[in-house]
């Protein structure tokens, strides 16, 4: 995925979120067949009602579940990116420290030579 340009990777993205939809809802509707089929005295009519509630109220859940998990990764993005950055930042002062201390003691041995 890395090395892909962005349109492929966009398109992966779309084909892989209409894949985990898809899945959803086969798995919801699984899930309201199961359910429904426990009641038995309902009607054929009541008992499609009953899935097709138990299913929405299924992929409410999944969909919220989604959100709170992608809100989740996007503040965890954040915060490590944000430690990331320090870290680069303190290297650097680390590296150019360093740097300045070989140049110093360069001109030492220079001057003293």
């Amino acid at each position: 995925m890395e090395g892909l340009p962005l349109d492929v990777r966009a398109f992966h993205n779309a084909v892989e979120g209409h894949l985990l939809a898809a899945a959803a809802h086969e798995e919801a509707r699984t899930a309201a067949a199961r359910f429904a089929a426990g009641l038995d005295w309902l009607t054929e009519a009541q008992r499609a009602q009953v899935e097709r509630q138990f299913a929405a109220e299924h992929l409410g859940l999944a969909r919220a579940s989604w959100q709170r998990t992608a809100r989740r990764g996007e503040e965890l993005r954040g915060e490590y990116e944000g430690v990331y950055r320090r870290l680069r930042a303190r290297l650097l002062a680390g590296f150019l420290l360093g740097g300045a201390l070989v140049v110093a003691a360069d001109l030492v041995v220079l001057v003293s030579v």
